[in-house]
């Protein structure tokens, strides 16, 4: 730019390369500009999420998320870089509070925490006997699965399982970003969704009850046979022991056939003309895989049911189209 018929040399003036810069602004007011220092790299055992939101339930986590404001949502994205390169590391979750380090530009790594906040009990027992209500739901659950319409019993007991407003949660960051969320709790977002694809019962968790909970009450109210019965969420439930009179026997029931011959036992007493049968898909895949979970050994990222299943579900069409008859190539 010239002035008075010379260059203005205030404009820019640069320093040797890789060190500061400073010039002049349209206003005139001098600025400097420090160097970005490099990142570090990434450490070796961090969480890499190759996708977000495989599952129906780790998409509406960051759709939720989202949901928070556009402020809150255009600043989320800023960390989906740091969480495909594997920048977090040491996840915990513990109830409603989640902790993790991430690693950025500084040589001691940040450190993250989200807290949850927890549904109230009330919430808890209505949603836990609408859940109940449902046979399908039951069933699903149960078997490991989340239910994708789970949230309405939720909302007939006024809440969310997933974040509605900003009162739900509170994230801290120990790096100099004054904004929320921060690219080091972004990341820690994304990473969360990934970790509820392989296991959608951490949000239970999130939200105040671990799933052996939930699971027990379910099962203790599709066995009484109705939603009235009492739901118990908040402690582990088991069986009571009932006490007997000193000298008293347990007596063992039995059955008594009569007569039917040990001969006869296996053949049909009744004519099996009318007898139909339908043998069809089930209606929840890996239900019991899912129901056994994994031995307290394992180790693996990767599930028992996410190994094993396919070669199951290959067994299992197997065995039905040698059940209906089919040809089976050997």
């Amino acid at each position: 730019m010239e002035s008075g018929g010379r260059r203005d040399d205030r404009r820019m003036r640069r320093f040797p390369q890789g060190g500061p810069s400073m010039g002049w602004d349209d206003w005139g007011w001098r600025s400097y500009f420090p160097p970005s220092a490099p990142k570090l790299p990434p450490p070796r055992h961090g969480i890499k999420v190759k996708k977000f939101g495989t599952t129906w339930w780790g998409r509406r986590w960051i759709e939720a998320l989202e949901r928070l404001g556009a402020e809150y949502a255009a600043r989320l994205k800023r960390g989906q870089s740091y969480a495909r390169q594997g920048r977090v590391h040491d996840l915990e979750i513990e109830g409603g509070d989640i902790t993790a380090r991430v690693t950025g530009t500084r040589p001691v790594p940040y450190r993250v925490t989200i807290r949850v906040k927890p549904l109230a009990g009330r919430v808890w027992t209505a949603a836990i006997k609408g859940m109940a209500g449902r046979a399908l739901f039951a069933a699903r659950l149960l078997s490991r699965e989340m239910p994708q319409e789970i949230d309405e019993t939720f909302h007939a007991a006024g809440a969310s399982l997933f974040p509605q407003r900003g009162g739900d949660l509170s994230t801290e960051c120990t790096c100099p970003d004054w904004a929320n969320p921060c690219k080091h709790v972004a990341a820690v977002h994304y990473v969360l969704g990934d970790a509820f694809d392989r296991d959608p019962f951490l949000l239970f968790e999130l939200r105040g009850r671990h799933k052996v909970l939930v699971l027990s009450a379910l099962r203790r109210i599709r066995a009484a046979g109705t939603t009235s019965a009492t739901v118990t969420a908040d402690k582990p439930t088991g069986v009571k022991p009932t006490r007997k009179a000193a000298g008293s026997r347990r007596r063992t029931a039995t059955v008594t056939l009569k007569g039917v011959t040990p001969q006869q036992y296996e053949r049909f007493r009744e004519r099996t003309d009318e007898l139909h049968f339908h043998i069809g898909a089930p209606a929840v895949e890996g239900a019991v895989l899912r129901q056994l979970g994994n031995p307290p050994s394992w180790s693996l990222r990767a599930t028992t049911t996410e190994l094993l299943y396919p070669g199951v579900a290959r067994a299992a069409e197997l065995a039905r189209r040698l059940a209906l008859g089919g040809v089976v190539d050997s």
